[in-house]
């Protein structure tokens, strides 16, 4: 059965109109998302195109046919600009009205305005350029891990496959037969592929947006906004699901406490955005220097903390050294003032199927006491004992046997969980 071109075109202005604002709604309730207004708009003025191709038997041919597409093109331009804003990148405006100023320009010309195999393979090749455009834009912003952006791109991808298919038709045709083939039933069928096409990137446009949002609302959950590493009830998420994985796995956990040196003076004494700079340095300094796999948290003030998967008490301790070495050398100076910055570091590391989190980072704590009571600008070891994490943390001294800056084992020897010796 053949299809209806004029129900099509009223069933397209309806859904195009009706899209569009709904976009514009779903920009209303969340308009961090400017790109949803521009998406919504764009439909909008798709559905107007629309409008003017169905009156074109009542409106003069230049006029419907100029208007008409010159708006399809604008419709297309500003879809590619969303997306561009959408992965925060500039609206180019020139671009955006290139192909609908190059369609009106091209009108004024006798020949192209009465050819219409050039008016097929314009209008294509216009259309067809601002979809692959828009598909590039969504795939140069693919590090941020939206996974409805690669439906997005295969339907755009298809979109223009679909657009570009005109053109070897109306070129293999004969000139007598090329305008009238196309008309009587290719033109129905891209009407109704441009109204699928409308429908799914609609739907796939706010299933980004709600995405990103959720990224968004999730990261603010998760991420200290000062330092833009884990904050503490993240950090203690995850040490809890890396505890149960290597402890399943018969492998050794490491967690590190950190605390700044008289971070109080530093924010006396120079302010607190240069106080604010310490603790921003120093997440960037650990954060450098510790492993892709190792995660890092703020606890809280100038408090941190690490969890190491697959790090004896051994390596934690080497972990450690490497990062108050570093932050010591990078914190000499910090915004022009002469902070010389330092970090205290206590470590601890579990292997045994009764290890908690919470436990461990206590023991670590104990050693994190040890080292500030040592003298601060030291790395102090202590054990986990299965199931005598506090006794163990109690038995740590608070006078490291090594004076200065280094690796300091308490004083008092403890049963190292991970290596069977004493340290």
């Amino acid at each position: 059965m053949p299809l209806d071109v004029p129900t099509l075109f009223i069933v397209s202005i309806f859904v195009t109109t009706i899209l569009g604002l709904f976009l514009l709604f779903a920009w209303i309730q969340d308009r961090s998302i400017r790109a949803l207004a521009w998406w919504g708009v764009a439909y909008l003025i798709g559905g107007l195109s629309v409008a003017l191709f169905s009156v074109q038997d009542s409106l003069s041919d230049p006029l419907s046919v100029a208007i008409a597409n010159a708006l399809l093109f604008v419709a297309c331009g500003v879809i590619w600009s969303g997306a561009r804003l959408f992965h925060g990148r500039e609206v180019l405006p020139y671009a955006m009205f290139a192909g609908a100023l190059v369609w009106l320009f091209c009108m004024m010309v006798p020949g192209f305005a009465a050819s219409p195999t050039a008016r097929i393979i314009v209008s294509s090749l216009t259309i067809s350029t601002y979809t692959l455009l828009t598909a590039f834009e969504l795939w140069c912003g693919r590090k941020e891990p939206l996974v409805s952006r690669w439906p997005a791109m295969i339907v755009l991808f298809l979109h223009t496959v679909v657009f570009l298919t005109p053109i070897p038709i109306i070129v293999l045709l004969p000139p007598d037969h090329r305008y009238s083939a196309f008309l009587s039933g290719w033109f129905a069928i891209f009407a109704l592929e441009t109204l699928l096409y409308a429908i799914a990137t609609a739907f796939i446009i706010l299933a980004m947006a709600k995405e990103r949002t959720e990224r968004i609302h999730k990261t603010a959950a998760t991420i200290d906004p000062l330092t833009s590493i884990f904050n503490r009830r993240a950090l203690l998420d995850a040490g809890r699901r890396i505890l149960r994985r290597q402890v399943w796995d018969n492998q050794p956990v490491g967690v590190l406490m950190f605390d700044l040196d008289f971070f109080k003076k530093i924010n006396d004494r120079f302010g607190h955005a240069t106080g604010d700079r310490a603790l921003q340095l120093f997440a960037e300094t650990a954060s450098a220097n510790l492993r892709a796999t190792d995660i890092i948290g703020r606890l809280g003030g100038e408090e941190f903390a690490a969890v190491l998967p697959a790090s004896n008490l051994a390596a934690a301790a080497v972990a450690a050294e490497r990062v108050r070495s570093a932050f010591e050398t990078a914190a000499v100076e910090i915004d022009g003032h002469p902070v010389k910055g330092t970090v205290s570091i206590g470590a601890a590391a579990a292997i045994n199927p009764d290890s908690d989190i919470d436990d461990l980072l206590a023991l670590a704590d104990k050693a994190l006491y040890a080292a500030k009571k040592g003298g601060r600008n030291r790395v102090v070891l202590a054990d986990f004992v299965p199931g005598k994490a506090a006794r163990a943390a109690d038995e740590i001294s608070t006078k490291p046997t090594l004076p200065g800056p280094g690796i300091a084992p308490a004083a008092v020897p403890l049963v190292a969980a991970d290596a069977g010796a004493k340290v």
